[in-house]
């Protein structure tokens, strides 16, 4: 019997990787493919849309050829998508102009704009203080700099919506990427009328929205032809890259939180309904387990501060064993605490990090142990933030490169003072898309069923009580740092800018 697949598109930013993964949650295959971003002036970040639908093409034919999968094998296809990028179409449905990407910082007018213009208001709407990389703000810039663009536009969408578009010709926005516009009702899940007033936009500019479970239809006659799948191929709606990397790692109950370490660090929270609000302190936006949301935090430069630190430092050893060395420190490092605000924090742009404590007793040991800490207090801030609201969990899911090591997995739990675990066959954003295929399809009756089916989790790391009471003593010292050091860094920086 032939066995069945869903494909999974992971659309990120600088490339595409696409897995099959078949009804029991096993990827039978994967493949990728890179394309260029464009920087056409400082802050500028751009990518031609068509790149995204041709490296996905050209990944999906190599599932065909290169790995023997039968078109007819394919029986859903759904995405995750990097997010806020700005696809502006005109009424025929053709691409304007280059989309304005996440990590494009032109827009700090228009952000400074529609925070002072609508204050709580905005975040009692949207549930989010606006940001450089949201789309709304760049929508804005746009009106602002190339009235002519903006008087051609007649649809916006994100990155994966696009995707989805050109594979089906039906254009729609899936809710959890409406939300990371910020010009959604997020606990209304449909299109603010209040931010399309005040901000002069026509209603007409914002698409249908969707679930990411919908199932849109089948694969067009002209992309069938275009990619080799078949028109019996159904086409699921997918997420935001964070949503689909939250079902991904089965973040699906009210107790869970998840602790992501990549470049940056990321800190996500299943909500169960939108009657919390964080007053714009950690961003809130629809999840993609229908009428469900979800809660993020983000530090910038977790794991880039430890890449930083390997480079530098410990250059001539292997990333595991530098941060296996941090097991003959101790906990505090030996009285060395680490800030990673090496690149700025949201909010603040201009802090950056620092040591404090180092003394001639100390060795390279201590210093990546103080690194492995210092990540896992910034994070410990966010939880503080959730604390603070009223809101409680008892499992914190590791993923990324906070799961690798078990050190770093009980460091985790004690600074935390929650049980962490990890994932067994972490696969993140791909594996949300093809678990919302695999539900839209109707494999699964929901997407927590499907996730189940298709994550496992290994090894469960309990707090230790005295290490958590050590712990929580460097952390108060810890969260003193950040206002001692912040006006010198500012100053400092002023000082190297001159």
């Amino acid at each position: 019997m032939t066995k069945e697949v869903v494909l999974g598109v992971d659309l990120g930013t600088s490339a595409v990787k696409v897995s099959a993964v078949d009804r029991q949650g096993t990827i039978v295959a994967q493949e990728a493919y890179d394309y260029p971003l464009s920087q056409p002036a400082p802050g500028y970040s751009e990518q031609n849309p068509e790149e995204w639908v041709s490296g996905t093409t050209v990944a999906i034919v190599r599932l065909i050829l290169n790995d023997h999968l039968k078109a007819e094998q394919i029986k859903g296809i759904s995405f995750s998508g990097q997010m806020h990028g700005l696809v502006t179409l005109d009424k025929a449905g053709k691409i304007i102009r280059p989309a304005i990407l996440w990590n494009d910082t032109r827009v700090s007018k228009q952000t400074r704009k529609i925070n002072e213009q609508m204050g709580d208001e905005f975040i009692n709407i949207t549930r989010n203080r606006a940001q450089e990389g949201f789309t709304l703000p760049a929508i804005l810039w746009l009106k602002e700099n190339e009235p002519e663009t903006f008087s051609r536009i007649d649809k916006i969408v994100t990155p994966k919506d696009y995707l989805r578009y050109r594979m089906t010709g039906k254009l729609q926005m899936e809710i959890s990427d409406a939300a990371g516009t910020v010009a959604l009702d997020v606990a209304a899940g449909t299109w603010s009328k209040r931010v399309q007033e005040v901000f002069d936009l026509p209603a007409n500019m914002f698409p249908e929205i969707i679930q990411s479970i919908d199932n849109v239809g089948s694969i067009s006659d002209a992309y069938a032809e275009f990619s080799g799948l078949t028109t019996e191929t159904q086409v699921i709606g997918g997420a935001a890259d964070n949503a689909a990397g939250a079902v991904g790692s089965a973040i699906l109950q009210p107790n869970m939180v998840m602790s992501s370490i990549g470049t940056s660090g990321v800190v996500l929270k299943y909500e169960d309904t939108a009657d919390v609000n964080y007053q714009g302190k950690v961003t809130f936006f629809n999840h993609a387990i229908p009428n469900k949301f979800y809660s993020m935090g983000v530090t910038l430069a977790a794991g880039y501060s430890l890449s930083w630190f390997k480079k530098n430092f410990a250059s001539e050893i292997s990333f595991d064993e530098m941060v296996d060395s941090a097991k003959s420190s101790t906990i505090g490092a030996n009285g060395l605490l680490f800030t990673p605000y090496i690149v700025g924090e949201r909010g603040d742009g201009d802090i950056r990090g620092a040591f404090i404590g180092v003394d001639g007793t100390q060795t390279r040991a201590d210093f990546v142990r103080s690194v492995l800490e210092g990540i896992i207090y910034s994070f410990k801030d966010l939880f503080e933030i959730y604390e603070a609201a009223g809101t409680s969990f008892d499992t914190v899911v590791a993923i990324g490169g906070g799961a690798k090591s078990s050190l770093w997995l009980q460091i985790q739990a004690d600074i935390f003072n929650t049980k962490v675990v990890a994932l067994q066959n972490e696969q993140g954003p791909g594996m949300g898309a093809a678990i919302l295929a695999a539900v839209g399809l109707g494999w699964f009756d929901s997407v927590q069923e499907a996730a189940n089916k298709f994550t496992s989790f290994g090894e469960t790391y309990e707090p230790v009580p005295e290490n958590v009471a050590q712990y929580r003593e460097y952390y108060e010292l810890y969260k003193k740092i950040y206002g001692q050091t912040a006006e010198l860094s500012h100053d400092l920086l002023a000082l190297r800018r001159k």
